[in-house]
């Protein structure tokens, strides 16, 4: 009998999240339904595993999860389940940093899976990295003197006038190794991981592992990290919050975060019965 479930993708941020962070009701409802009717369903992020699993837990999960998009692929509840950690070489994130300390950035973040190496202390950094209440292990001092080890992403805060020169300079020396992408407003930061690295890599894991059929992935997103996702799934969905790029290469477009996107296209594409949970 053919295997009818499909594979449900969520990006948090913009997405699974309304802008207080937050799951709405309704979406909520219409992903445990999902579960319910035997879809699986995932988080594919580019938030760190501490920074994602309250809303794992808050789903009710127990499926593997995309974390530093796609650098790392594990699963929260299965110590046996074969993780994918895919670091970028120390040499070039080395590299990368002396750049940035030539331009003045305001400041470098490195992070090794949980472990977070911070250039100087700034105290809404340190808050976004310890949402919802995670004690981060910061190691604060300069980056390059402190990383021993092969980092899973590096973070850059470039000053306003210093992004373009930065990403022009990350494409020009180290594309061959490195993928960059900027983060949404209101951050101007720009996450570096390894060549190659992006949702869809640690997606197409999962989706093998469960034995389901790329056109029955449904992925949501709204960002440039968000690409590769929307790309590669049968069911691509951009969030009408979405930038303008993720909705050119999207099958479907739908609501935006704060009106239930996700919800409102699970019931309709899946033909979800309501419930209550």
């Amino acid at each position: 009998m053919e295997n009818k479930k499909h594979l449900i993708a969520l990006d948090l941020d913009g997405t699974l999240l309304t802008d207080k962070k937050e799951i709405s009701w309704h979406t909520r409802e219409m992903v445990l339904q999902a579960m319910l009717e035997g879809h699986v369903v995932v988080i594919a992020t580019g938030r760190p595993h501490r920074a994602s699993i309250d809303y794992y837990h808050n789903l009710g999960l127990n499926t593997p999860m995309v974390n530093f998009n796609g650098a790392l692929v594990h699963h929260p509840n299965d110590n046996k389940w074969e993780a994918l950690h895919n670091p970028m070489p120390l040499t070039t994130a080395k590299k990368i940093i002396d750049v940035c300390y030539d331009l003045d950035v305001k400041n470098i973040l490195a992070e090794v899976r949980d472990d977070v190496y911070l250039d100087e202390y700034d105290e809404q950094i340190i808050d976004i990295f310890q949402e919802g209440g995670q004690d981060t292990p910061f190691r604060i001092g300069k980056v390059k003197n402190q990383l021993d080890t092969d980092p899973t992403s590096v973070l850059i805060h470039p000053k306003e006038d210093h992004i373009y020169t930065l990403r022009n300079h990350l494409d020009d020396y180290h594309a061959e190794l490195i993928e960059h992408r900027k983060w949404g407003a209101p951050w101007n930061i720009i996450e570096i991981v390894k060549k190659g690295i992006n949702k869809a890599v640690g997606l197409q894991k999962i989706a093998h592992y469960f034995n389901i059929p790329q056109n029955r992935i449904i992925a949501f997103g709204d960002e440039d990290n968000d690409l590769e996702m929307i790309d590669y799934a049968g069911v691509g969905v951009a969030m009408g919050n979405a930038i303008p790029e993720l909705k050119t290469v999207s099958k479907h477009i739908t609501k935006t975060n704060e009106e239930d996107g996700i919800g409102l296209f699970l019931e309709e594409y899946l033909n979800l019965k309501k419930k209550s949970f």
